[in-house]
């Protein structure tokens, strides 16, 4: 590989924490544009104003995003004078918002802070976007050479955010150790991304541990140190894993077929769910084609007990779905690191055996 640069995420984290701001900004200047989501910015500006308050910090202006992480919605708030005229930008909200933030901040090479409103994802600390279509269809990955300078995780905030979406967080995150390990075994892994997929066995643990405890207390809008420990898994660890085992052309392991399931899915008419909710099933998928029964039995469990899904109903789909989700798995990026050893119908089977374990629980 040559030479090569590795960065890592920085973060605060705890209930007004973005009292750091001014200290964590001081080298890098006093004037911040707030770009995010419509009810991320809403919930966080007055701890904006308040963690900026008594220093030589300014706001500029606070600006919503768009509605998805588009090169649209990009271009728009590059040319915006405001956003222009800022020394830093500060990204507020979930994964499409922060994404924009990134590919902006990115394009303008100016100092980004991300402000995760939601453990729903690790958008906020990683160095890749996902990037969408106007028709919100998927388009492509946007890769970026590190993470945001800093990122401010209030876990008051988090514990106030939608119930859905940090449930969701929980299913996401729990496809990011399996899918290291499968889509690098057998790999003689370079030092990097053996870290990146050593980091990644510890991302399941903390959920099995707390989440139930977690999602709870989210419901109820109160932090804990439970809720802390699943919301630092699913941004902080999850997203040290990705920075460390994605890279734009030399390897890729950072997601594999739980994510090809999510991807296919959106293909077949009637399939439903969100983001993490569609993976947590593709992870007992993947544990199904990679014959980890005992495994896959133990986190099917834990799905019962949050109301994750466990068959292919829970997600408005039948069988007759498989075909579109395996032909879409194999043009994606998630079977490169697979494809010498899954076969199409290796997956389609794995997607109907675990189907039938699911019904089996209900």
């Amino acid at each position: 590989m040559g030479n090569y640069n590795v960065y890592l995420p920085s973060y605060s984290v705890g209930a007004g924490c973005y009292s750091e701001i001014p200290k964590v900004a001081r080298r890098l200047g006093n004037k911040a544009i707030v770009i995010g989501g419509r009810t991320a910015i809403d919930k966080s500006k007055q701890a904006l104003l308040d963690g900026i308050s008594g220093s030589d910090m300014e706001i500029i202006d606070f600006i919503v995003y768009g509605d998805d992480s588009t090169y649209e919605n990009v271009d728009k708030l590059v040319n915006d004078e405001r956003v222009k005229n800022a020394d830093i930008i500060f990204g507020v909200g979930g994964g499409r918002a922060v994404d924009t933030t990134k590919v902006v901040a990115d394009k303008l090479d100016k100092p980004l802070f991300t402000f995760p409103t939601l453990g729903s994802n690790c958008a906020a600390v990683t160095a890749i976007c996902v990037m969408y279509n106007e028709d919100h269809t998927f388009k492509e990955y946007y890769y970026l050479e590190g993470p945001a300078d800093h990122t401010f995780i209030d876990t008051q905030i988090i514990a106030e955010s939608p119930e859905d979406l940090f449930w969701a967080g929980i299913g996401d995150a729990l496809s990011k150790e399996c899918e290291a390990v499968y889509s690098s075994e057998g790999v003689n892994l370079a030092h990097t991304p053996l870290m990146g997929v050593g980091v990644s066995k510890i991302c399941t643990d903390p959920l099995i541990k707390y989440g139930k405890k977690a999602l709870e207390d989210c419901k109820n809008n109160q932090d804990s140190e439970e809720l802390k420990q699943v919301a630092l898994d699913i941004i902080i660890s999850t997203g040290i894993v990705s920075n460390l085992t994605t890279t734009e052309n030399d390897y890729y392991y950072n997601s594999s077929l739980a994510h090809a399931f999510y991807n296919g899915s959106t293909l077949v008419e009637g399939a439903r769910g969100l983001h993490g909710e569609v993976v947590s099933f593709g992870v007992l998928t993947l544990l199904t084609c990679a014959g980890e029964i005992e495994k896959r039995n133990e986190i099917a469990a834990f799905n019962k007990s949050l109301g994750l899904p466990v068959c292919l109903a829970d997600l408005g789909i039948d069988k007759s779905g498989i075909p579109t989700i395996v032909d879409k798995a194999v043009t994606l990026v998630e079977w490169n690191a697979i494809k010498d050893r899954v076969t199409k119908e290796m997956f389609a089977k794995a997607i109907a055996d675990c189907d039938d374990y699911g019904m089996s629980l209900k």
